[in-house]
């Protein structure tokens, strides 16, 4: 009786024996080296970059809504939806200009006052001796601008016309900063939103009466939508319900229209540029 148990006991182990290494595929890891939550690649790449470790320990540890986390995190991505306006907006609009050799479409009117608006903030800042690195991007921006009007007027055949308005609108830009009263600084400043908000509604119009966008960069709309939207978050959490805030929310909703007409029109669009073809 004990031989037969002590074989029946033994025979499984020598059977198991036999076998060898399990294959790689069929180890088992240790449950204490999974990854977790706790140290996860997630981590590593939004803490200290979106969120402080405590809100990721809210949000994705314990799978809290942890109401000033959501609104921090909030924050952040409306501060690089914003970045991302002011340094990148201009810049899918002046590659297609480039890469089409035409500026069918595009207002004029609409660009100058973007370039007045863009300019503002450059003046103010300048005039009140701000850091350089403070103003920089809204200077690169106003460059991009200015090299889209260049090429509008230059796609026309008014090159000499497009070099002497910007050397003249340069001009009176370095007189400003340089000459004008604060007082007259503190209103051109204040103007800024406001000629944004104009040129948008020039170019809806533009765009209504044309029957189509032209080579208007869908790109370019959809970061002014972006940049707008989170000018307008940031200043319904600062301002409530505020005349700016009003104008922002005004500015989101032209980008949006702006936005919306791109994709309507684009097939008007395609058949004008075959037309053009």
């Amino acid at each position: 009786m004990a031989a037969s148990s002590q074989l029946t006991y033994s025979a499984p182990c020598k059977y198991l024996g036999s076998i060898g290494p399990l294959p790689l595929f069929q180890r088992v890891i240790p449950v204490h080296s999974w990854p977790t939550m706790d140290t996860s690649p997630l981590k590593n790449l939004l803490v200290g970059r979106l969120m402080p470790e405590k809100c990721y320990e809210e949000l994705f540890v314990r799978l809290h809504l942890h109401g000033p986390c959501l609104k921090f995190v909030l924050n952040k991505i409306v501060g690089f939806w914003i970045i991302l306006d002011t340094f990148l907006a201009q810049f899918p609009q002046l590659l297609k200009l480039l890469w089409r050799g035409s500026a069918e479409g595009l207002s004029l009117t609409a660009f100058l006052l973007q370039l007045y608006a863009l300019s503002c903030p450059v003046v103010y800042a300048a005039a009140n001796n701000f850091p350089f690195f403070a103003w920089a991007e809204r200077l690169f921006t106003s460059a991009q601008t200015a090299t889209i009007i260049f090429l509008i007027l230059h796609y026309r055949g008014e090159t000499l016309k497009g070099f002497l308005l910007l050397l003249g609108f340069g001009g009176v830009i370095l007189l400003l900063v340089s000459f004008a009263a604060a007082a007259v600084i503190r209103l051109v400043y204040t103007s800024t939103l406001a000629a944004f908000i104009l040129s948008k509604v020039v170019q809806i119009v533009t765009n209504y009466q044309d029957g189509h966008t032209g080579q208007l960069s869908s790109l370019s709309a959809l970061l002014s939508c972006t940049g707008a939207l989170g000018a307008a978050i940031v200043s319904v959490q600062e301002s409530g319900g505020s005349f700016t805030t009003l104008s922002h929310i005004l500015s989101t909703c032209l980008s949006f229209v702006l936005m919306a007409q791109i994709v309507c029109y684009r097939r008007s669009t395609g058949s004008a540029a075959k037309k053009t073809d």
